[in-house]
């Protein structure tokens, strides 16, 4: 048998599974979203997103089936590349929901903030695999000059929605790369200390949407509308549903609001036309992913593919609670998509390719770290 057969025998099929089946749902649910709608361009939505879908597949395959360990060469380019376009989304990039976050190069429309986190996840998994013996403090210093850099260039767009999902990603890396729990505990109590800080630096509607999160009765008609239209959505749907391009929905009906119904609150319409049911479905299909994701990590052949996996995986564990928590009313809406499931092509392309790597420290789990 030769090698190359042999990794592609040796893939983990129930992550390749598992990750094409959320995939393939996530273009019906979009295709469902969309099709009543008269803009024409709303018929792409689920066309440009199988696309995206079948190119990140083909990256899925290619990262597997390369020893992850040759990341420690792409990890830095890949960090600075996400900088660079970070900078650049700055000057030339669009505005998006009041967020300069999009950038388009040629035919490519993409957001360089999930670029930056999955380089920045890789980096940081190289820099506490390489460096154990560092004194705590000074890798804790490190790793915050590391998140720092992207960080501020995306508060600065301002996307807080995607400067939030660093937090538990760095903790959890943290964490598993051995700095003791007093360093952690003391990061957590820093930030929730700052948080009033941060609360005036934000911008009018992302403060509003805070306000509507803490009491959706106080403008109903306004900046809590999405919130509320969101809930009753999803509680109509009821047990089974009202069905799969069902009419009078809170979809058709434009209630949701159009231009988000198919990214941001695309757990809502799943709720509506699939009910409990299909919602408790997708969320243990998630589920599955993500213990599929640490029995990975438990296995991986030495601490940085550990760290690798733990990263990718709270990254996906990190977007789905922020997308479903904003649509029940348990976070404040943040703008943050569903993996593999919202319309939002180069974010499931990026998902695929970390996945992709994923799937590569299982493969190579029992090679000899040279």
């Amino acid at each position: 048998m030769t090698p190359f057969l042999r990794k592609l025998l040796g893939l983990n099929w129930l992550l390749l599974v598992n990750m094409l089946a959320l995939a393939i749902f996530g273009i019906i649910a979009i295709y469902s979203a969309t099709f009543m709608r008269q803009d024409p361009t709303a018929s792409e939505f689920w066309r440009k997103q199988a696309n995206w879908v079948a190119v990140g597949f083909l990256a899925f395959l290619v990262v597997s089936l390369i020893d992850y360990r040759w990341i420690k060469w792409g990890a830095l380019p890949m960090y600075f590349a996400g900088l660079v376009f970070l900078i650049l989304t700055r000057f030339i990039g669009s505005k998006v929901y009041g967020a300069r976050s999009w950038l388009h190069l040629g035919p490519i429309n993409f957001q360089p903030a999930q670029l930056a986190v999955v380089a920045g996840i890789m980096v940081l998994a190289l820099f506490l695999s390489q460096f154990r013996q560092m004194h705590p403090l000074l890798r804790l210093t490190l790793c915050g000059a590391i998140v720092g850099a992207p960080c501020l260039l995306i508060l600065m767009q301002p996307d807080l929605g995607e400067c939030m999902i660093w937090g538990p990603v760095v903790l959890a890396l943290l964490y598993v790369g051995g700095l003791p729990l007093r360093y952690l505990i003391c990061v957590v109590l820093i930030a929730f200390a700052f948080i009033p800080i941060a609360y005036i630096g934000l911008k009018p509607y992302q403060q509003e949407r805070i306000t509507a999160f803490i009491n959706p009765d106080i403008d109903r008609q306004g900046s809590a509308w999405a919130i509320n239209q969101s809930l009753i959505a999803i509680g109509s749907g009821g047990w089974g549903g009202k069905g799969y391009k069902a009419p009078n929905t809170q979809i058709e009906l434009g209630f949701l609001p159009a231009t988000a119904v198919h990214n941001d609150y695309i757990f809502s319409a799943i709720g509506e036309q699939w009910g409990f049911i299909g919602g408790i479905t997708l969320l243990s299909a998630f589920a599955l992913l993500l213990v599929t994701c640490l029995f990975v990590a438990f296995m991986a052949g030495d601490l940085f593919g550990t760290l690798l996996v733990i990263g990718i995986t709270t990254l996906i564990f990190t977007h789905i609670f922020q997308n479903v928590g904003m649509t029940i009313s348990i976070l404040p809406i943040t703008g943050v998509p569903l993996p593999l499931i919202s319309y939002s092509g180069s974010f499931a392309l990026m998902i695929m390719f970390g996945l992709g790597i994923v799937n590569s420290v299982w493969v190579h789990r029992k090679v000899p770290v040279r």
